[in-house]
Formats: structure tokens, C-alpha cells, sequence
């Protein structure tokens, strides 16, 4: 007999109950396993356990975009998989590849079709082979669409179903609490056929929100998952999913309508035959972020956006202590649930994560040395009007130029160690191919394009960057080595797991960021120490508890441990995974 608990029609009218109260949830029960399972196609008969089998120690993410790559003459998506198969094969087994569908703006985010490959890029056999190789990132940018493309047109034009796609309001409603990353006007005045209509843009003019109210938008979307998985797609990166839901008067993120939709993907994805991965990406602090786990029935798995300003700043201030504070504050992830950890990635280093974790002064002084680097600031607007640094602008690599006190000589010992800790914790780790590359900051840019963003999205022309990275005395090759090495190293290691156990270390000392990991069997620990600082640090061996009849090695550098030794000493920037399984 049929358990109706594992069952998926039970669950998904109660949620669809919760998104809509007023329509028919056995009717759009029904709409919704066609939309996601067309044509009579086979689904599970229970639903995924939750376990820790989706992920291993082996997983690790490049982020980057179609064309970060190019040369003039070939389609950057086969540049784009010949780089991943030269210089990575072994190394990262899966790729995040930035919006790849034809757009107007925002570098990919103001999609105009959501069924087709941007040509400029190349096409659908392109992604298919690269997901061949790789475990596939996809995004689906479900906020919004481009005001140039199919959807709004038709919308302007009064065509259903498009006419009730997007979000009105009037200039007369209250929108003093609308919550937003951008300065822009937050409606758009535009003349449809039956006259002025006013609609919501969270980011730009160009870039149109839906109107999840209707459930035609909601089923357009799983209709478009399906074609993603269809594409070898494993993993489904929901784009600003926090402002889905809209309601005037109200801040407009984090409703729960927005998190009743996402259990729905989270559902259709447990009954799914394919391994699907939902990853929710939302810019805020930290207990809004942590909610997208819901109780273990929402995103699979959540960026750690607190990491970037918190690793930045410690490495900047040589003192781990707002880092370590953080850290043994958080929560393991859920059971079958993840973090994704960080530091760089498209966007901009998000200030708003660090909001109640980093005073007021010490988030200046990263503000000042990011500028200092070259870098760039971006702001929004608050409620009462006032703006407020949104986001610091540059590369990762150039950011660990110099600290709060200047220059000195540890600029890439600073990025490597950085990078290190991001492969320390527990999750799954994820580098942008500009910290892979030890990519510079782009003023040209900058200028050429008109965004602070494009300082850290640099396109590499191809014979050039294999030129840098083929020649051992270049920044680029030694990013790559170093982080390559450490990689490989790691993903040997089970207690380097992404839901392997984790405690934050107090080694006496703020200077060294330890923690401790341990394999799900319990059979593998491993001390991982960081010293953020320009300076030798020595720390007593008895903060780490070794075992002593156990034998202990230094996995990055082979050195063999004394776990009677009074001290242990951290060269400047030096980090050490202290194993019991050499």
C-alpha cells in the first residue's frame, strides 16, 4: 500500500494551497507534474531520502562565464571546454556557467529567451558536451525578464498569457519598505495596449519582474528546469529567488510565498529520476540566508555570503577574530543540505552579509583598502532614502594586494591562504575562474562598459591566457598551480566531506583561524590551520588535542607532526591540514 506521507500529491496541494489559496490545488497539482514531467515521463514513486550522498569531498566548482574566454574566432563555449579539459581536468569536477541564453543587459541577467543558447556563445550540443565532462551549473534567472525580449512585448501588446506576466503597481502605493540592491527608480512606466502601466524592476528598467501571483509564470519555469535537466543540467541556481514573491506595503523578499514555491521545486526535485540540486542565491545576511533551508525541505544547498567580506577582512587586518566569531556561531547544514563557500565570484564582494557581524569601523577599513586596490564601490538605497555600500568591486587576487597597514611582500601567499580557507570548511567549495587565473582588476573595462561589475569579469583572449598560464614564472600559472594542488589534495581527504563534522578551534591566538574536521565515519580528523597574518605565529600543540600514538602529518607541506611538541609555529600566511591519515 501506498505511503500518502512519501508520496508527492499529499505535499504538493498543501503548498499550492499556500502560493494559491483561491485557485484549485488539485487542478494545478495536475498542471504542475506535466509542466515538469511532459509527455507522460517517469518520475519516482517516493521521493528522495534526505542523506549525504548527493555530494563528496570530491566536489569543487568553477564559476564563470561562457565567454570569459575568447579569441575571435571560435565559440567561446568550445573555448570555455577546452580550457576546463587543459587545465582543470582533474582538478574541478563541476562548472557554474553564468547565464547562457540571448539577453539585453547585466551580462546575462536580463534574459530575452529562455529557450535558446546566446549564438554568440554557442549552442545547445555545446552545453551538452560540456556537461558531459562536468557536473553542470545552470542559472534560472526567474525574477525577472529583459524588457526587450518575447515576454514583454507580447505583455505590451495585451497577448495572453503574457498580459498578466508582469508585476504593476501604482506610483500612488506604499513602496517606502521595498527592500533593493539598486539606486534605480523601482517602477518602470510603460505604455501598453490599454494605456500606462507602471511595473516593478528590483534592478534595472531593462530587467522586468514577474508576477508570481500567477500561476501560469510558476509553471512557464518548471517547464523551463525541465529543459535545463533535459540539457544535462544537475544543478539549478535560482537568481535573486529572495524578491520573488511582491506585495505592496510590504518589503517584498522573503515572503513566504517565496519559500512555499521554492519547497515546490525542492518537492518536484526529490521525485525527479535525475539528480537535481536546487542552490538558492541570496545576498543577505545571515539568519534571511539560512532560511532558505527551511527545515531541510527548500534549497539543497545556499551560498555562504557572509564568507567573502569576513575572509577579506581578516586577511586585510591580519585578525581572524570576527571570522572565527562567525564561524562557530553557524549551524551545521540540514541533513542533505549543504553550504556553497566562497570568496569571489561574478558579482562584487556583498556588504550586506556582513551587517551585525563586522562594526561599522572595521567595515570602513575594508571599504578604504578595497579602494586603495583600485577597486570600486556600489551602493543602494534604503528606505528612508540615504544610500549604503551594497557591494566592493574587484578582483579577489587584487584585493589581497595590500592590507590595512599597506603593501608588503605576501600578496599571493595572502590570496592562497584566503582561497584555503575556503576549502577548509564545511560545504562544497566554489572558485571564479579570475581568482583560478589570479586575474587583475579590469579599469578598461569598466570604462568601455559603463559598470562597476565589469572590473572583476574580464574576457580572456585565449592564445594569451595559455601563454601566462604556461609559463611557471607568471602570477596566473602560480594561482593556478597552487590552488590545483591544494584541490587535488583535498578531495583524497573524507573528512574534507561537505557535511563531515566541523568545530571552530580557539588556538589562543587571533591570528590563526582553526578548525576541526571529521569524517563521517569518524575515522579521518584533520586540524586546519590558517594564519592570516603577515607575521610568524607560534600556538600551543595542546589546543588541538592530538592524539599522541596517533601519526600526524601536515598534508600541504608532508611535514610530519609532533603531537608532544609544547608549540606548533605558522609561518607568515602558511596554512596546514594536520591529519591522522597521511
Amino acid at each position: 500500500m501506498k505511503d500518502p506521507a512519501r508520496s508527492i500529491g499529499p505535499k504538493m496541494a498543501r503548498l499550492l494551497e499556500q502560493i494559491y489559496p483561491e485557485l484549485d490545488s488539485a487542478v494545478l497539482s495536475s498542471m504542475v507534474i506535466d509542466a515538469f514531467w511532459p509527455e507522460g515521463m517517469n518520475r519516482r514513486q517516493r521521493g528522495r531520502v534526505r542523506g549525504n550522498g548527493l555530494w563528496s569531498q570530491k566536489d569543487a566548482l568553477l564559476i564563470t562565464y561562457g565567454n570569459s574566454i575568447i579569441d575571435g574566432a571560435h565559440k567561446p563555449l568550445d573555448l570555455l571546454s577546452d580550457f576546463l579539459g587543459t587545465y582543470l581536468d582533474g582538478t574541478l569536477n563541476s562548472v557554474h556557467i553564468l547565464p547562457f541564453f540571448p539577453y539585453t543587459s547585466d551580462d546575462g541577467f536580463a534574459v530575452s529567451d529562455f529557450r535558446n543558447v546566446n549564438p554568440q556563445l554557442g549552442d545547445w550540443a555545446d552545453i551538452n558536451r560540456i556537461a558531459n565532462d562536468f557536473t553542470l551549473m545552470s542559472d534560472l534567472v526567474l525574477n525577472h525578464v529583459s524588457s526587450q525580449g518575447e515576454w514583454f512585448n507580447a505583455y505590451r501588446q495585451g497577448q495572453a498569457p503574457y498580459d498578466k506576466f508582469f508585476f504593476e503597481a501604482s506610483p500612488e502605493d506604499d513602496l517606502r519598505d521595498v527592500v533593493r540592491p539598486r539606486t534605480t527608480p523601482l517602477l518602470r512606466e510603460v505604455e501598453v495596449s490599454g494605456g500606462i502601466k507602471h511595473v516593478w524592476c528590483t534592478f534595472s528598467h531593462d530587467q522586468i519582474d514577474l508576477d508570481f501571483r500567477n500561476p501560469e509564470v510558476l509553471l512557464e519555469f518548471l517547464r523551463i528546469i525541465r529543459l535545463h535537466v533535459d540539457n544535462g543540467v544537475q544543478t539549478i541556481r535560482l537568481d535573486a529567488v529572495a524578491f520573488l514573491w511582491k506585495e505592496v506595503g510590504s518589503p517584498s523578499i522573503h515572503l513566504p510565498q517565496t519559500h512555499a514555491v521554492i519547497k515546490l521545486m525542492r518537492l518536484l526535485c526529490d521525485f525527479a529520476t535525475e539528480k537535481i540540486i536546487l542552490l538558492t542565491e541570496t545576498n543577505v545576511p545571515k539568519a534571511e540566508n539560512l532560511s532558505y533551508f527551511g527545515t531541510g525541505d527548500e534549497a539543497h544547498a545556499i551560498y555562504n555570503f557572509p564568507l567573502p567580506p569576513l575572509i577579506l577582512h581578516a586577511m586585510m587586518s591580519g585578525n581572524a577574530q570576527y571570522l572565527r566569531q562567525w564561524q562557530r556561531g553557524m549551524p551545521p547544514a540540514p541533513m542533505g543540505c549543504a553550504y556553497l563557500n566562497f570568496t569571489a565570484s561574478h558579482d562584487g564582494i556583498g556588504m550586506r552579509p556582513a551587517e551585525g557581524l563586522l562594526p561599522e569601523d572595521e567595515k570602513q577599513k575594508i571599504i578604504e583598502t578595497v579602494k586603495d586596490v583600485g577597486g570600486l564601490v556600489s551602493m543602494r538605497t534604503m528606505p528612508d532614502g540615504t544610500e549604503s555600500p551594497y557591494e566592493l568591486n574587484t578582483t579577489f587576487y587584487d584585493a589581497m594586494s595590500r592590507t590595512f597597514e599597506g603593501l608588503d611582500a605576501y600578496h599571493h601567499a595572502r590570496f592562497i591562504c584566503s582561497q584555503t580557507i575556503v576549502m577548509s570548511l564545511e560545504g562544497i567549495p566554489a572558485f571564479y575562474i579570475h581568482a583560478m587565473t589570479g586575474t587583475g582588476n579590469d579599469h578598461d573595462g569598466v570604462e568601455k562598459r559603463g559598470m562597476n561589475r565589469a572590473i572583476n569579469r574580464h574576457r580572456w583572449d585565449y592564445p594569451s591566457l595559455r601563454k601566462l598560464l604556461d609559463d611557471p614564472e607568471t602570477r596566473h600559472a602560480q594561482a593556478l598551480s597552487d590552488l590545483s594542488e591544494r584541490l587535488k589534495i583535498r578531495q583524497k581527504q573524507a573528512a574534507f566531506h561537505p557535511n563531515a563534522t566541523q568545530f571552530t578551534v580557539n588556538m589562543g591566538d587571533e591570528r590563526i583561524f582553526g578548525i576541526w574536521r571529521q569524517s563521517l565515519d569518524r575515522h579521518q580528523s584533520i586540524f586546519a590551520l590558517h594564519n592570516v597574518s603577515n607575521t610568524e605565529v607560534s600556538v600551543p600543540s595542546a589546543a588541538l588535542n592530538l592524539i599522541e600514538d596517533q601519526h600526524w602529518v601536515d598534508l600541504l607541506s608532508g611535514a610530519t607532526i609532533d603531537a608532544s611538541a609544547a608549540e606548533l609555529t605558522v609561518a607568515p600566511y602558511q596554512c596546514m591540514w594536520i591529519s591522522n591519515q597521511p
